[in-house]
């Protein structure tokens, strides 16, 4: 059966779509090498990754494992949000102490404490609005969108009712300062590349 006849069989079941499907269904399609690909309030999307976004992200995730253990940084893995079929597979995330999976073996949204996001193009929309009001609406503590167009970071904090009450940018060369926060240490920028 094809992605397509598997979505014409759920639609006349009347079955209500689910992110487990919907990530079966991309397992399932011949998505090209170096593709990120993610479900934003139901809808798939999938960018390319671009060596620019892929410096930013190793530079991020090597800076945080000075700090931390490799068990809870991770990158580009599927985890779960509250909302519409929200599955985001984040460019960096820092997950608690004895952080565990759920029963179907994804890591918990209740469980991350930090987000780095870096901006590609064609998904810019989705980290500064939807991924944006996701990450606050589950409570992440930390969130970071890096921008290699603009050559700035984005830093929100302080999630309540939904939304960041705290937010702060700079351009690349600015220290983004995270001792106040549960992630307790100072990000360097000055090496992020522009794209």
């Amino acid at each position: 059966m094809t992605v397509l006849e598997d979505r014409i069989a759920m639609a006349e079941s009347g079955d209500e779509l689910t992110l487990d499907a919907m990530f079966e269904w991309l397992e399932k399609m011949p998505i090209p090498e170096g593709y990120k690909t993610e479900i934003v309030g139901g809808h798939i999307f999938m960018a390319p990754q671009r060596d620019t976004r892929w410096e930013i992200i190793a530079n991020i995730y090597d800076q945080l494992r000075v700090k931390y253990p490799r068990k809870r940084v991770k990158s580009d893995v599927r985890i779960d949000y509250p909302g519409h079929l929200n599955g985001f597979a984040s460019d960096v995330t820092l997950l608690a102490e004895g952080a565990a999976k759920n029963g179907k073996g994804l890591w918990r949204f209740e469980d991350v404490e930090f987000i780095a996001e870096v901006i590609s193009r064609s998904t810019a929309g989705n980290d500064y609005g939807p991924k944006k009001d996701t990450y606050a609406a589950a409570g992440v503590p930390v969130y970071l969108i890096v921008d290699p167009y603009t050559g700035e970071w984005h830093l929100h904090t302080l999630p309540e009712d939904g939304k960041y009450h705290a937010s702060v940018r700079f351009g690349f060369g600015s220290e983004v300062d995270l001792t106040g926060t549960v992630v307790g240490l100072v990000l360097k920028t000055d090496e992020f590349p522009r794209d």
